[in-house]
């Protein structure tokens, strides 16, 4: 079989740069499942991506699928032959329908009958006529955060699809997408390319090679690098170096086809503004590198990455410049007007802002944290010092909100919080937690480390799921528009990280008590939105634990304990998966197991009685069930979880002996209830440290 490389195309206006690195994902994996599902085989598969054109390229594809074997179901024997096994009209119509002689056929059994099976050799499709269909699907399957139309035909994309190329080796493939079809012209750079018309591919292997002459580096990761070795090499002309964050480096890589480093500078005055509002102004606003000394203090000089190394560099080099004063003027008078009043006198401002229609003002949410931290402090046995700074922080957290620095740039919030906190002569730890509160902001974030931080962004992170679930408010599919799913797995990772000995299920029932002060909350059903934010934040923290590799059968087994604290969760999981293979694991499962399948049909409120166990094997086990009960009970709440599996375990002999020796079901409704009541009991004791019928074992399968 013959294999050629596919190349597709699509080339567009300026893609957003956000977009990029998902879209490049999607491309590769739905790619691969496409051709995969057609029985198309295929060697490597690549995606590139510039701001003009998402890009495929399949390596040794296959010219068409494999030869399928079809086998075609007749008559059942009974009547495809007589008596004497003569081939029956039947028969031999199913065979020339076919176009085979009946002895060509064989026999297949089907249940218990028998039938004439006509097997044939169906030949695969030529990849060239199954591209024609697969690629438009392909296209089609992308999602994207954003989509326009464009033309009559309505075809979604984020932004107008304005060319297609597509080779399948030397081949074109004419497939159509909306108005436009498919050929082999691509163009260059906008302003590098030697001529201003397409350029024609003959070969997959000449496109790269023909784009770079064109101006156009297609591979984003050669972009990459040559954006951080010129970032870096212009800030070294000066004895400087580049502060370069790896996501804006990214970001920069999908905005230029073919990136120049121009040094550039600002007024000395401005470096007078905290570094945080210089290097977001520089970053998020404009999509420059700062540049620092050797002792990594911020200096007036940053880089820009042009697209055009044609244009004059003093052009370049003084449009951005101005473009920076300007925003730096901007920030400098909005510092200078919020230094105006203490962060103190912008708490009654928030009273102007609302946290949402149903839930109140960001003044009333603060007074409410200031209580969740209060609450906190009392569960963590804080010092009164720690509890204090909480309190204050807590009142002034979201006292930047107001601000016109934050109103500007909000994602300064917290860092502005904290600025401007000391600058109000607050205490350090104040304005630290002001700042931490928020964390974390992003996956990978660091979490509060000071004590009073980490009160702070508890009691913050649940009042805003409390508040949200009280009014019936959830994620639905990939939208989360209040962040739930964010705010719900920081806080988990808290409890779990900072490992503290608080129930997940006390905090959030204390933020609903909370929300029942306001009117239209007031007959909030405290326990069913407490169980529905429960379930959601189990789902959350089994994906929490998958990403730290734990095992999916102990996450399962052990969240279905009743344990709370999300820290001794974790420890347990961590626990069985380090002891997996241990025979104590093996000997508390088996022995669980066998208590389960009877324990569910316990009477519910039937208690167990000890004087009415009557058998020698009941006995025995109700004898040494009793001390391994309240062992069990000790051995968790000092977090021994090998003295408690080994109790469990200890329990395996007596009841295999109980079950050989003692009828659980006997007629007697009195004693068989008691004995249900029994092996109820001991399958709570199990219950307390796992749900043991979760864990996969293969050598006990079947």
């Amino acid at each position: 079989m013959a294999v050629q490389d596919l190349l597709l195309e699509i080339g567009c206006e300026e893609l957003p740069a956000r977009f990029m690195p998902g879209s490049l994902q999607q491309l590769k994996e739905k790619a691969a499942k496409l051709f995969a599902e057609h029985d198309l085989t295929f060697g490597k598969v690549h995606t590139y991506g510039t701001p003009r054109r998402l890009v495929l390229l399949v390596k040794k594809l296959a010219d068409k699928q494999p030869a399928k074997e079809e086998k075609i179901k007749g008559p059942p024997r009974e009547i495809a032959f007589d008596d004497e096994g003569n081939p029956t009209k039947a028969a031999l119509g199913f065979a020339a329908k076919f176009g085979f002689k009946v002895e060509e056929l064989t026999l297949g059994k089907e249940g218990r009958k028998e039938y004439l099976i006509a097997t044939r050799e169906i030949a695969g499709k030529k990849t060239t006529s199954l591209l024609l269909k697969l690629l438009p699907l392909l296209i089609k399957s992308l999602v994207f955060p954003k989509n326009m139309f464009w033309e009559k035909s309505r075809i979604k994309f984020p932004r107008p699809i304005r060319w297609l190329l597509c080779l399948y080796g030397d081949k074109t493939v004419p497939f159509s997408y909306g108005e436009l079809q498919a050929d082999r012209k691509t163009w260059g750079h906008r302003f590098l390319a030697p001529v201003s018309g397409p350029i024609v591919v003959s070969d997959p292997s000449e496109y790269f090679s023909s784009l770079e002459k064109s101006g156009v580096i297609v591979d984003q990761e050669q972009r990459l690098q040559l954006i951080e070795e010129k970032v870096s090499a212009v800030a070294a002309d000066r004895q400087l170096q580049a502060d370069i964050d790896p996501a804006l480096l990214e970001e920069v890589s999908f905005l230029v086809e073919s990136p120049e480093a121009v040094l550039c500078s600002f007024p000395e005055d401005y470096l007078q503004l905290p570094r945080e509002v210089l290097v977001t102004t520089m970053q998020s606003h404009q999509r420059y590198f700062p540049v620092e000394s050797a002792k990594g203090e911020l200096s007036s000089y940053f880089v820009a990455v042009s697209n055009n190394s044609a244009a004059p560099l003093e052009k370049v080099r003084s449009g951005n410049e101005k473009v920076l004063k300007a925003r730096l003027a901007d920030a400098s008078f909005f510092y200078k007007e919020d230094l105006k009043t203490s962060l103190e006198e912008k708490v009654e401002k928030l009273n102007a802002i609302l946290f949402q229609e149903d839930l109140g003002t960001v003044y009333e949410k603060t007074m409410r944290l200031v209580k969740l931290s209060n609450f906190l402090a009392e569960r963590f046995n804080v010092s009164r010092k720690e509890k204090e700074t909480a309190a204050r922080a807590a009142y002034l957290c979201k006292a930047d909100l107001p601000t016109d620095m934050v109103g500007e740039f909000p994602e300064l919030q917290g860092i502005m919080g904290k600025i401007y906190a000391l600058k109000s002569s607050e205490e350090k730890d104040t304005a630290e937690a002001i700042l931490e509160h928020y964390r974390p902001r992003f996956a990978g974030d660091s979490l509060p480390q000071t004590k009073p931080g980490i009160l702070v962004a508890l009691a913050d992170k649940a009042d805003h799921l409390a508040g949200c679930f009280a009014l019936g408010i959830r994620p639905t599919g990939s939208q989360d528009p209040y962040a739930l799913r964010r705010n719900c797995l920081g806080l988990l990772q808290i409890l779990s990280e900072q490992k503290l000995p608080l129930s997940f299920n006390d905090l959030i029932a204390q933020a609903l008590v909370l929300y029942q002060e306001r009117e239209n909350l007031r007959s909030l059903p405290l326990d069913d939105v407490a169980a529905q934010l429960h379930e959601f934040a189990w789902q959350r923290l089994r994906y929490y634990f998958q990403e730290k590799e734990m095992d999916y059968d102990l996450i399962d087994a052990v969240l279905s304990a009743p344990e709370e604290n999300v820290a001794k969760l974790r420890q347990r999981v961590k626990f069985l998966q380090d002891n997996r293979q241990s025979e104590n694991l093996k000997m508390a499962a088996a022995a669980y197991n066998r208590v389960a399948n009877l324990a569910h049909q316990a009477r519910p409120g039937v208690e167990l009685v000890e004087n009415l166990l009557r058998e020698e094997g009941e006995k025995k086990l109700f004898t040494q069930f009793a001390p391994v009960r309240s062992q069990l009970e000790t051995a968790l709440n000092e977090e021994d979880y090998r003295g408690a599996l080994a109790l469990l375990a200890k329990l395996k002999t007596p009841l295999d002996d109980f079950f050989d020796e003692v009828l659980v079901m006997v007629e007697e409704e009195t004693i068989r209830f008691n004995r249900l009541a029994l092996l109820k009991e001991i399958k709570k004791a199990y219950l307390k440290l796992a749900d043991f019928s979760k864990i996969v074992f293969p050598a006990l399968s079947p």
